[in-house]
């Protein structure tokens, strides 16, 4: 066969799926060879770096699709789930925001944001408890300095009585110890009775070797949670603050944004399990309560209102209520035009022309997607435009125009290499010849689109297409 960009693409994709990343490599490779610098291509072998533990090579992708444009999404996403697999919390941190403020659509930045706070305060602190004071200049250290440093320390690590007296404040010890923070101050308490710690259990061990195990446990624990708190013991921490959430009526911003991204996780998982009800509820209840804040305390309230408007026709949708998803998903394109938020215009017309779809006006679902056109902002995403405006051709009995739609949905998903999008799309060509009579062309198309479900792979599309 004829090695192309697109064939080792997607030979790739699939090789990557199952977890054959080495392979998957050799193949990316070889397609870089052909189309040198294409973006989607090094951020998806960078993907392959990471699952393959080389972080460098990752990064190193991900920072050459960037040069090739600055404002590529999976790139600036890319770049920072490596640097967050490092441990470069912080330059993480910047990269998942800068891709916020160019995407705010794209709802794993948020969620990349939440986690890198969270790791940087987990492992340094809340930083409203640090005070810094001026008595000698502050100064950038360098990474090379600072692991000269830690090579020292290492050098002259402490001996275990050394590592026993180390203590951190109070305060500290209480928020990452918790309840066991009470049972450590007993301990430290039995150590200074010098008669106690002398005596010895039936079994002849010392009181004394057993509280110094005890505390050294405690401090293990408490170094362990001071780098990285498991969600279990942060439990109560998260009930008091959405205590004082409520309770505080100077909500600041970051606190807003926070509980925001929360409600907005829940609505979402609550879809994704199958509870639309639920996530109906949960969204128009958070409409009614954003409704109530002013926009300073909500910068991105408008865009926030059309969000939900969003969720709530999803929603809707997947209840079977059409006419309600239907009034949902306008409200949310009328919210997005007022507000000149192109991301959420796109969205809107595209989830209005599944509604038009679903109930059967397929010409109106055509004039909606064809709208959003102009807006798709990737390869695989006119993909599936394509691929949908062409199904409602067929069901429209326009075959010609069916087909026509099927071969750009084709070329797109050849150049964003994805085998399932190119499996859909020679199926609708395939589906379009048969109703045209080129029957000679069809079973062609069928042959390849059988080829492309093995690769998937896909059982009941083979049985479907061998049919």
């Amino acid at each position: 066969p004829v090695v192309t960009f697109g064939n080792l693409m997607t030979e790739g994709t699939a090789l990557s799926r199952r977890g054959q990343h080495d392979k998957a490599l050799g193949c990316f490779n070889d397609a870089l060879k052909l189309r040198a610098g294409d973006k989607h291509c090094l951020i998806t072998r960078s993907k392959c770096f990471l699952k393959l533990g080389d972080t460098e090579n990752s990064l190193k992708d991900a920072e050459a699709s960037l040069q090739i444009d600055k404002t590529f999404p999976e790139g600036l996403y890319q770049k920072a789930e490596t640097l967050y697999t490092m441990g470069d919390f912080e330059f993480a941190l910047v990269f998942y925001h800068r891709g916020r403020r160019l995407r705010p659509d794209i709802h794993k930045f948020q969620l990349g944001i939440n986690k890198a706070e969270e790791a940087i305060i987990n492992c340094l602190g809340n930083p409203s408890a640090v005070k810094l004071e001026n008595t000698e200049e502050l100064c950038f250290v360098s990474r090379q300095a600072e692991r000269k440093k830690d090579n020292q320390q290492q050098q002259n690590k402490p001996t275990k009585d050394q590592k026993q007296t180390k203590k951190q404040s109070p305060k500290t010890e209480r928020q990452l110890l918790g309840e066991l923070y009470a049972d450590k101050a007993y301990l430290e308490k039995l150590l200074k009775d010098e008669d106690l710690m002398q005596s010895s259990t039936r079994q002849g061990i010392k009181v004394m070797d057993l509280v110094l195990d005890g505390i050294s446990y405690l401090n293990h624990r408490r170094d362990f949670w001071q780098q990285q708190k498991p969600m279990y013991a942060r439990v109560y921490e998260r009930k008091l603050l959405r205590q004082g959430r409520m309770q505080d009526k100077k909500r600041k911003s970051s606190d807003i944004g926070r509980s925001i991204a929360k409600d907005m996780e829940d609505i979402e998982l609550c879809l994704a399990r199958g509870s639309a009800e639920e996530s109906c509820r949960k969204a128009e209840r958070m409409l009614r309560k954003i409704q109530g804040w002013t926009e300073e305390e909500v910068p991105n309230k408008n865009e926030l209102i059309g969000n939900l408007h969003s969720c709530i026709g999803n929603a809707h949708l997947a209840m079977g209520q059409m006419e309600a998803a239907l009034h949902s998903h306008k409200m949310d394109l009328d919210f997005a035009r007022k507000n000149a938020l192109t991301d959420a215009v796109s969205r809107a017309l595209d989830n209005i022309g599944h509604v038009y779809a679903r109930i059967g006006r397929f010409q109106q679902a055509i004039n909606t997607w064809e709208e959003k056109i102009p807006l798709a902002q990737s390869s695989l995403e006119k993909a599936w435009l394509f691929h949908e405006i062409g199904r409602c051709y067929l069901e429209l009995d326009k075959a010609e125009e069916a087909q026509d739609y099927g071969q750009k949905s084709l070329q797109s998903a050849d150049e964003d290499g994805d085998v399932e999008w190119q499996l859909h799309a020679t199926v609708l060509v395939a589906q379009a010849q048969v109703k045209l009579k080129d029957y000679r062309s069809a079973i062609m198309n069928f042959e390849r689109a059988l080829e492309k479900a093995k690769l998937v792979p896909s059982e009941a599309a083979q049985n479907g297409i061998i049919a």
